[in-house]
Formats: C-alpha cells, sequence, structure tokens
C-alpha cells in the first residue's frame, strides 16, 4: 500500500461523500404546489427569553409555545424552506414567513401531532 501523505492527496470528489445530494443542472422548484391556497405567508414572533428554531417538516401549530403567530390559519401547513433546513427566531424577533400545506396524504411518519394524539396522523386540510 503506497504511503498516505496529508495535503498531497487530490481533493475528494464531493458527488461521491456521504450525504452527498447528485441532481441535473438546472432549475428546481421545491415545494410547489398547483392549487395557491396550499401556499401562504404568516409573520411569526418569539415572545420568550431564548431562541427558537423551527424544522423544515415540523406542523407549524405544534412548535414551541413562545412563538406567536395564528396558529388555526397554520393548520396542516409547515415552512415554505428547503427539506432539512430550518429558521431560528431570536428572543423577540419577528419575521414573515412563507409555508406550505403538506403534500400527498398530509402524513409524516414519527411526527407527533398533539391535535389529535396520533403519530403521523392525517392533517387537517391534508389533499
Amino acid at each position: 500500500m503506497a504511503p498516505q501523505h496529508p495535503g498531497t492527496d487530490p481533493a475528494p470528489d464531493r458527488t461521491s461523500a456521504p450525504g452527498a445530494i447528485r441532481v441535473r443542472p438546472g432549475h428546481r422548484d421545491l415545494n410547489a404546489r398547483s392549487d395557491p391556497a396550499d401556499q401562504r405567508e404568516l409573520v411569526m414572533e418569539n415572545t420568550g427569553d431564548r431562541p427558537v428554531q423551527i424544522g423544515s417538516h415540523i406542523h407549524l401549530p405544534d412548535v414551541n409555545a413562545a412563538l406567536a403567530f395564528d396558529r388555526e390559519h397554520a393548520r396542516g401547513f409547515r415552512l415554505d424552506v428547503p427539506p432539512g433546513t430550518s429558521l431560528r427566531f431570536e428572543p423577540g424577533a419577528s419575521r414573515r414567513v412563507a409555508i406550505v400545506r403538506f403534500g400527498g396524504l398530509g402524513r409524516v411518519p414519527g411526527l407527533q401531532i398533539r391535535r389529535d394524539g396520533t403519530d403521523g396522523a392525517l392533517l387537517p386540510g391534508a389533499r
């Protein structure tokens, strides 16, 4: 086996690294919906004294109670951000966010939906 010398090996191929995402060149519409009613905006404010972070696929009415917003208007919705990302709200911070209705059957396996106490429940308004 040839000796390895740090810094002399060629750069790793980033497309074959664990967890790498490989896509064809071009434009991708994430979270695209055909019905305009499936996309909304709302204002959220962190009324707490600690930062709050919301992940891309959490059912919005069930997020931290320190976030003030119209939870009923957000039933069946999640943040309109790329999968695996999140938004962070510092204490006292307020911002307008885009939200999108859960797609498909509206099921998110492993997600606790407190509204009816089931896991991966069919969310209200899912199509």
